[in-house]
């Protein structure tokens, strides 16, 4: 499942009726007239619509439905670059070209199309793609050769931000708001030999009414806009404003995929604490902003929050883990905080982006919070729920080299690592992005070999900082969610705790809790493992017995209980 927030595009009704007055008049018709007018009227539903004339239309009401099917027997091959949100999203895409009868190819050499889901958060990440284009261009001049068709297109982030940049070099072109018009872009870019485009963002679509397709059957996890306009960031210009999928929705789609035997699932958005479903009205609770936090836009009132989502999620799916991500540290609420510690499910860890550990460098950022604010919510979070050694895990994302950012900037964000610990950190080199605030009010001045070497001294202290965190696991019962066999070797599984940390465990027969059977560990059991060994990534122990969420909540009351008396 995924909380794709919600933020989309207004969308066209792009057929026109002709003629709808003279067929209702009262004319009187020959028996030929007839005949000229009813072939007339074939013509017309063959021929093309109005949004054949239109570039970049935002069609999203059935413009498949006049497509032959038959001509829909191709096969697709999906690459998926970027964030958790880009899975969710190829998985949409999928979904929507599966019932349109496209098939899933397992590489590119039997696919009839190539799809690109992008990312333009960073540079990087856009150079790797034009370099993935370079290639899969030199396919398709041996396709051609041999009068094979081959598509490529590209969906996503890149092709909001690139649109007609990338029409020499693709055949589709199609935004995150578009992908209900892909089928429909493919056929026109296929009949008429070049290249389609609907790069059309949304202030309603959130595909409330369509059901992902998970790309990777195996998998135990199923996986949009924003409103904050931080100056580094470009996700508001390539996903647009905040929109929020009614709550029922969203708990719909996570019963049926536990009902198909999921035995995870994270809630995804931009920024899911500020959620709102004003769909059914009311509303447990308001959020205040607490001090030290602004924001720079009016916030919404009314409507049912994350923290009632989350909550109701827990309640209805019991036996299923649930992630989410990413909050924004400047709203986030009491309710979710407790609601974490309040359900077993809820897991005991948060992606909480502190990005520089400046107040100076926030400001310029535009993050709405200054260090200490971030390391008083740090605590307060902790405070409430306790994890292992007493701290809840914590992620976070740190830019390395923002504009006008000092080496003294830059020790104050080791030194906050310091403070905090984080059990993982995604940290990465400034690229300046168009459209951004500081791309047009700042001043990209931090040399490249700086940004370079800081950034590897953020991943130092990360590395260093997790390694001792993982270290505090060993001797520790853990309960790993089984997800897929070990990289490194075929006798080992590999799962996540609680807490995301990856864990090895070898593959054997263990004593089954919940059947009172011995029987070998498989992909989807939850396993209580005995922790012997750690890295700054990774933990691996022995398996003891499978278990459950709720049989392993009840052993460690049990456990808290006795150690209270004792």
């Amino acid at each position: 499942m995924a909380l794709r927030h919600v933020l989309k595009r207004t969308t066209i009704w792009s057929r026109i009726i002709v003629g709808r007055n003279f067929c209702n008049s009262n004319v009187k018709l020959t028996s030929k007239t007839k005949n000229d007018l009813e072939s007339f009227k074939n013509k017309l539903s063959e021929g093309p619509s109005f949004s054949d004339f239109v570039q970049g239309n935002a069609s999203s009401i059935n413009t498949t439905a006049s497509i032959d099917k038959e001509k829909h027997g191709k096969s697709v091959y999906f690459e998926t670059y970027g964030c958790q949100m880009n899975v969710n999203d190829t998985e949409v895409a999928w979904s929507i070209l599966n019932k349109n009868g496209y098939s899933k190819s397992i590489d590119i050499a039997s696919a009839n199309v190539v799809l690109l889901m992008t990312c333009s958060i960073r540079e990087g990440a856009e150079t790797k793609i034009w370099k993935r284009l370079n290639y899969l261009k030199s396919i398709k001049k041996l396709k051609r050769r041999k009068k094979e068709n081959f598509q490529i297109c590209i969906l996503g982030c890149m092709a909001e931000r690139l649109k007609k940049d990338l029409l020499d070099h693709v055949d589709v072109i199609c935004g995150p708001d578009a992908y209900k018009d892909l089928p429909n872009l493919l056929h026109k870019s296929s009949m008429l030999g070049a290249s389609a485009m609907n790069v059309a963002l949304s202030l309603e679509e959130t595909y409330a009414d369509v059901t992902p397709l998970r790309l990777n059957e195996s998998s135990v996890s199923a996986f949009a806009g924003c409103d904050n306009m931080c100056s580094y960031c470009i996700v508001p210009f390539t996903r647009g404003r905040e929109r929020s999928r009614p709550m029922d929705s969203i708990i719909n789609e996570i019963e049926q995929i536990a009902d198909q035997g999921v035995k995870e699932v994270t809630l995804l958005g931009q920024n899911v604490n500020s959620y709102r479903d004003t769909s059914s009205g009311g509303g447990s609770y308001v959020t205040k902003t607490s001090s030290g936090f602004r924001t720079i836009y009016k916030p919404k009132k009314g409507g049912k929050r994350f923290a009632e989502l989350i909550s109701t999620i827990a309640d209805r799916v019991p036996d299923m883990r649930i992630r989410f991500t990413s909050p924004h540290p400047k709203d986030f609420p009491d309710e979710l905080i407790y609601a974490i510690k309040e359900y077993p499910n809820i897991c005991k860890q948060i992606h909480l982006p502190a990005q520089s550990g400046s107040s100076k460098v926030l400001d310029d950022m535009r993050r709405g919070y200054t260090r200490e604010a971030y390391l008083e919510l740090v605590d307060h979070i902790r405070s409430i729920v306790p994890g292992i050694k007493t701290y809840i895990a914590l992620s976070s994302d740190f830019i390395a080299g923002f504009c006008g950012e000092t080496e003294e900037d830059h020790l104050e964000t080791l030194s906050l690592m310091k403070l905090v610990k984080y059990n993982y950190s995604f940290c990465f080199p400034y690229s300046l992005r168009g459209k951004t605030r500081a791309y047009h009010r700042l001043n990209d001045d931090v040399p490249q070999e700086v940004k370079s070497r800081r950034h590897m001294e953020l991943i130092d202290q990360f590395r260093k900082d997790a390694l001792e965190i993982n270290q505090g696991f060993i001797n520790e019962e853990q309960l790993v969610l089984i997800e897929c066999d070990s990289k490194r070797s075929e006798l080992d599984w590999a799962g996540r705790n609680d807490q995301n940390v990856k864990v090895i465990l070898p593959k054997q027969e263990v004593y089954d809790s919940e059947k009172g059977i011995q029987r070998n560990i498989e992909i989807g059991d939850f396993v209580a493992v005995k922790i012997n060994s750690a890295t700054s990534q990774t933990l691996k122990g022995d398996p003891i017995r499978i278990s459950s969420i709720r049989e392993w909540n009840n052993l460690k009351d049990a456990e808290r209980i006795n150690n209270y008396s004792s």
